[in-house]
């Protein structure tokens, strides 16, 4: 049977040669490389016959991190498949890395069991997506220039002007501090918007926000 093949990038060796041997131990995975950050990736890969199927990307690494890694891979090879693998379960990161190109985003401490679900995921759907990511806001998001193009922003007659933009800023890279300071609004102002759209959308997560936004037709801000 023909192994999907992965790649590693990590810089902290230890937890790369562990996670090798495990994802070794998965009945059609093979590790073909690991690498310590997105230069040692790019080197490795230029010495390998043929592309890996799927990389799992760790996000803070010196040198070349995760975000510059994946752009490359985005650009260069857009065929292989990303899992973003990282400690950090920060909404502006996971928000980016999906715009950047990557099919999914598990935590570190993940069971072995969760992992093999997204690998397996990553070759059957091209995407792996928890409560918090779905399948649709990656689609929606690796597609958004053809979005733009098919449906223009309409109005939500629910939301305020103010709510509207906000929404829209959301769906940035922006801290919430930095849409304060771009809607000339303080900080306070800012988390009773963010509150009162998770009242009135039914919404728990900036993530959940982006989504809402994509289903709406409210796009980002770049």
């Amino acid at each position: 049977m023909k192994k999907t093949k992965v790649a590693l990038i990590d810089d902290h060796k230890l937890f790369r040669d562990g996670l090798s041997q495990l994802i070794n131990e998965y009945a059609g995975f093979q590790v073909i490389f690991e690498a310590d950050n997105g230069k040692d990736f790019i080197r490795k890969l230029e010495g390998t016959t043929g592309d890996p199927d799927i990389v799992l990307l760790d996000i803070n690494m010196k040198e070349m991190d995760g975000f510059e890694t994946a752009e490359w891979i985005r650009q260069n090879r857009p065929a292989i498949k990303v899992l973003v693998l990282s400690m950090y379960e920060n909404e502006n990161s996971v928000i980016r890395m999906l715009r950047l190109g990557a099919r999914g985003y598990v935590l570190k401490d993940i069971r072995k069991q969760e992992l093999l679900q997204a690998l397996s995921s990553l070759v059957e759907k091209g995407y792996y997506y928890t409560d918090h990511i779905t399948g649709r806001l990656i689609y929606a998001i690796n597609n958004l220039d053809e979005i733009k193009k098919t449906n223009p922003i309409k109005e939500i007659v629910s939301l305020s002007p103010n709510e509207i933009e906000f929404l829209k800023m959301a769906c940035s890279e922006l801290t919430y501090k930095e849409i304060a300071e771009k809607m000339n609004l303080s900080a306070h102002t800012i988390d009773g918007y963010r509150d009162s759209l998770f009242e009135k959308l039914n919404i728990k997560s900036r993530v959940g926000l982006v989504l809402y936004a994509i289903k709406n037709k409210v796009y980002f801000v770049e």
